[in-house]
């Protein structure tokens, strides 16, 4: 192993030669001089450079080059004048040869670019990078340090260090990482990573019928398809000459190059064998005990220029360019290039949030239709005009809507919510309810068709999750100390014993169930406070101080001003508890240790999204299905705690509860995409602005391309869990209440053309480059999508049942009318019921002075929202048939729109194959060439080596194969 550092120790050199350490240090920047001192060195390497120099001194002469480019006298004569003296003394050359040393420690400096991806060399690329503070108290981590370095020797890894004095800050040192061909051969084998082995031979007929219509939508072809397409078949480094390699250095890409690297970092040990502690393995345990403070692999380029140097592919900088700029948000994405840079997980996750929102195109349409159908039918809504009639609501006189603090008051004090309801609570909503089911199945189906041609392209199409049981976690392999038989491979392996399985995911659930009853009681926490406040608003607006306010103030209400304010409150409290809960939730699966990172995931997701599902739905589904639907009557109003509270439950607008369902899932969901957007994009941005600030005015030479990466964020393991668990939220809001607000798509629609920018910005601008990971699916995402495409049909119907006005008003209208004619007049005194003022008890009466100046004793009867028979009736305050005859109809409609729905789902699903006939058609025909191919080589293999069989004793053949690690260690328990 070579390692070049500009440090001065005695454990910076590891397993390297007296002569190879010379020649690494002095002459490991001979890609980066002038021509002309290439050829003086040319000239003078032979005399002074040679075996003779004395390999005791290397170390310090490095450090004294390393002083010499960074110091701040370095113009200084004296201090040249005693570093010439200095160099001189260490390596015994003249002063002439110490000038030239001089020199070229300068030149290399200068020229090394800051988008520099390779070794000192020039020709090794760096395929990861480690940061660390050295802590002159930190003799455990220096340690710790030494030993893990040392062992990533014995895989065979190449490093390279740079001294803190050339960084930018002084303090950092950084340690570059570089795979050689042996070591990506082998763990590539391990793995099972895909590599092609022969040019795609099918031709493309995908061409569509008027394909020009699209140009303006397109992107270059070498941004699209950045590679040729080829078959593919698991690389074997028994078989290596099998592939199509022609050029070692390139043929794993960055992305599969930095995936290997951090395989090994994640499984090597940094403690001495000796010591016998399995379990101190991982650069996750290094960073969270502060031994390294940061790893990751490198961008190729800064993301606004290419990189000068001709061997650096700069797909940053496309990505910028052609993806991650907003001007762009009608383009495709690049995903083939995504994946190439990013890996397929990340390629997926952004292949399916463009197909969710180019679906929301259609759901939004539909949506907007249905909203300009109420405002069109804005005149004909004939239940508003009566109540904002003065012959019919200026003259109903409603009950007190709370005790002692509310009046009563008129019913044409609700005329602009009641038209505000109509925009969204009409014949259209019914019709987009039931196209909702539909495009949720259609979404679902498309997406796994869209899925399964990307797997087949990406070289996932047997990539399935018995694969990933090979690749343990690195947590549950130190931490489980027992071991068993696999009767599948036959070998020992580490296991958790059941009797702490159980034990883990007992206390892992009530952990859970704990959280899940924090939030339902935040949430009743809110109720009361919606309670309690109605009343003092009711107090405080009953002569109507708001109407002075221009354009707003006939529209502010006690009703409108309690929901606005209470999910304001509940909006807060739901972020306060997500911030909360993140940390527990990855606590808690922790401490289950899973077996595979695919596993890991899912029981996360699963976690986080009970607890997001409670605390962004539960709010709207108390609006949807409780509130207004156990109130009571005048004399028997039902309260939250009972009577002792004397909090009244809340009732419903003569309009219904839906225009507040709506206010309520406006403020939440919109709150939410707003927060989410400057949480994602303005945060990070301002952190990277404060953490470069000295930085940025540096020239190139000394703000490198592994420093500006480190002064990024870190993008994280879960970075991208969070992403699909936002989407996943938002997928929720826009078909399981969609009924009550139809522009909800709208919103997601405008919301997401934003979100894939700014996930693609910052990306690429603001993170460090993520280590390239494998899926071949969203994984667990896909079932929750499912399990809420079906409750989305159940909520949608009892929203339009229960929540809006819709089945009542068409029972009055073909059942109930009195004149036998098919319209809505009467309705509104139809759906009011009467009751006796003077029977109200005094503990619901308003107190003295609440009441407006137009009520006096001449009112005796109020009237409130029910169907029930009026006092004096032999049946008094008891339900009217009517109720029930428009209960029978709610459940009615609820059975018929679900069979309905759900049997156009089934059969929607039926006709839609999961995979596209072409799709299946090459994937056949890959794996027969696969068979072929394999076949034919090994046939020649068997000739040739019959061939050698019969040669003489004098002939002498080269070796097929590659050979192997014999002197490296192997980190994989599959080996």
């Amino acid at each position: 192993m070579h390692r070049i550092t500009g440090r001065a120790g005695g454990d910076n050199l590891i397993e390297m030669s007296p002569t190879e350490s010379f020649n690494d240090d002095i002459n490991g920047y001979n890609q980066h001089a002038s021509s002309s001192t290439g050829s003086f060195q040319q000239g003078q390497s032979a005399s002074f450079l040679t075996p003779d120099v004395c390999v005791e001194t290397c170390e310090s002469l490095s450090a004294s080059l390393a002083s010499l480019a960074s110091s701040d006298h370095s113009d200084s004569p004296q201090f040249e004048a005693q570093t010439l003296e200095r160099i001189s003394a260490l390596t015994g050359l003249s002063r002439k040869r110490a000038l030239f040393l001089k020199f070229r420690s300068r030149i290399d400096k200068q020229q090394q670019s800051k988008d520099s991806v390779f070794f000192r060399d020039g020709l090794r690329r760096i395929d990861f990078v480690l940061s660390y503070v050295d802590d002159k108290a930190g003799e455990r981590k220096q340690e710790r340090r030494r030993v893990y370095e040392a062992n990533l020797a014995k895989v065979g890894l190449e490093l390279e260090t740079e001294d803190k004095s050339e960084s930018e800050d002084g303090k950092t040192y950084f340690v570059k990482i570089h795979a050689p061909w042996e070591v990506l051969a082998t763990y590539a084998d391990v793995l099972k990573i895909k590599v092609p082995f022969k040019v795609n031979d099918i031709p493309d007929n995908t061409e569509m019928p008027m394909n020009w219509l699209s140009t303006p939508f397109r992107l270059p072809e070498t941004i699209m398809h950045p590679e040729p397409d080829f078959f593919t078949a698991p690389f074997d480094k028994s078989k290596s000459d099998f592939f199509l390699i022609d050029d070692k250095e390139t043929f794993f890409p960055p992305s599969n190059r930095n995936r290997i690297v951090y395989y090994i970092l994640s499984r090597c040990s940094y403690l001495r064998e000796e010591c016998g502690e399995k379990d101190k393995k991982g650069i996750k345990r290094l960073l969270n005990n502060g031994t390294y403070t940061a790893a990751f692999p490198l961008h190729d380029c800064r993301y606004w220029k290419k990189s000068r140097d001709t061997h650096c592919e700069s797909e940053r900088y496309s990505l910028y360019k052609h993806w991650a700029r907003f001007l762009f948000f009608f383009k495709e994405q690049p995903l083939n290039l995504v994946r190439k840079y990013y890996g397929e997980k990340i390629g997926i996750y952004f292949a399916w949030l463009g197909f969710y929102t180019e679906m929301l195109l259609f759901a939004a349409i539909v949506g907007t239709i249905c909203f300009v159908y109420g405002v069109l039918t804005y005149d004909e809504n004939e239940w508003s005009k009566e109540i904002c009639s003065g012959e019919i609501g200026g003259k109903i006189v409603m009950c007190p809507l709370c005790d002692k603090k509310c009046g009563f008051w008129k019913l044409n004090s609700t005329c602009n919510s009641s038209w505000q309801s109509h925009l969204f609570d009409n014949v259209g909503t019914v019709f987009f309810a039931i196209f909702m089911g539909i495009w949720v199945t259609l979404f679902l189906e498309l997406w796994k068709r869209r899925q399964a041609r990307l797997e087949y392209e990406w070289d996932l199409v047997d990539f399935e999750e018995e694969q990933q049981q090979l690749q343990l976690r690195p947590e549950y392999e130190t931490k489980c100390s027992n071991r068993k038989l696999n009767r599948i491979t036959q070998e020992m392996e580490p296991y958790l014993p059941i009797t702490s399985k159980c034990a883990r995911l007992c206390l892992s659930g009530a952990t859970v169930i704990f959280w899940i009853s924090l939030i339902i009681a935040c949430i009743i926490g809110v109720i009361a406070y919606r309670l309690a406040v109605y009343a003092a608003f009711a107090s405080i607006m009953k002569d109507n101080p708001t109407s002075h306010l221009q354009v707003v103030g006939p529209y502010i209400t006690p009703q409108l001003a309690t929901s606005v304010t209470a999910s304001c409150i509940n909006f807060v409290i739901i972020m306060i508890l997500n911030l909360m809960y993140e940390r527990v939730a990855v606590w808690i699966t922790d401490m289950e240790i899973p077996k595979t990172h695919l596993e890991y995931e899912n029981k996360l997701t699963v976690k986080m999204f009970l607890f997001q599902f409670v605390n962004y739905y539960s709010s709207c589904f108390y609006v949807a299905f409780f509130k207004g639907k156990f109130v009571g009557y005048p004399g028997n109003y039902a309260y939250m705690f009972g009577r002792w509270s004397k909090l009244r439950n809340e009732e419903c607008d003569p309009g219904g509860c839906l225009i507040e369902l709506t206010t309520q899932l406006v403020i939440v969901m919109t709150g939410k995409q707003v927060w989410g957007n400057i949480q994602e994009a303005l945060v990070p941005w301002l952190m990277n602005w404060w953490g470069s600030r000295k930085a940025r005015k540096h020239p190139e030479s000394i703000y490198s391309r592994w420093e500006q990466d480190n002064d990024l964020q870190s993008f994280g393991q879960l970075g991208l869990f969070y992403e699909y668990l936002e989407m996943v939220i938002q997928f929720g809001f826009i078909t399981l209440f969609v009924a009550s607000f139809p522009l909800a798509p709208l919103l997601a629609l405008i919301n997401n053309i934003i979100e894939v920018r700014v996930d693609a910005w910052k990306l690429t601008t603001q993170y460090r480059r993520p280590v390239a990971a494998k899926a071949h699916s969203i994984g667990a995402w896909e079932e929750i999508l499912s399990g809420i495409a079906v409750l989305s049909v159940v909520t949608n119907a009892f929203i339009v049942a229960f929540t809006s006005d819709m089945i009542p008003r068409l029972v009055y209208m073909y059942a109930y009318h009195p004149d036998g004619e098919m319209n809505m007049k009467g309705y509104i005194n139809n759906s009011l019921s009467m009751f006796n003022i003077s029977a109200i008890p005094v503990a619901n009466s308003p107190e003295e002075g609440e009441n407006p100046a137009w009520f006096n004793s001449s009112i005796t009867t109020c009237r409130y929202r029910d169907f029930r028979y009026p006092s004096g009736h032999e049946k008094q305050y008891s339900h009217t048939m009517q109720f029930w005859h428009i209960l029978a109809a709610k459940l009615a409609f609820i059975i018929i729109m679900e069979h309905v729905v759900f049997m156009v789902k089934f059969f929607v699903a039926w006709m839609i194959p999961d995979v596209p006939s072409d799709v299946r058609a090459r994937v056949k025909r890959e794996r027969y060439l696969v068979q072929e191919y394999l076949h034919n080589y090994e046939v020649d293999k068997l000739k040739k080596q019959l061939t050698h069989n019969n040669c003489s004793n004098d002939c002498t053949c080269t070796p097929m194969i590659y050979p192997t690690l014999s002197k490296h260690e192997v980190l994989s328990e599959c080996l």
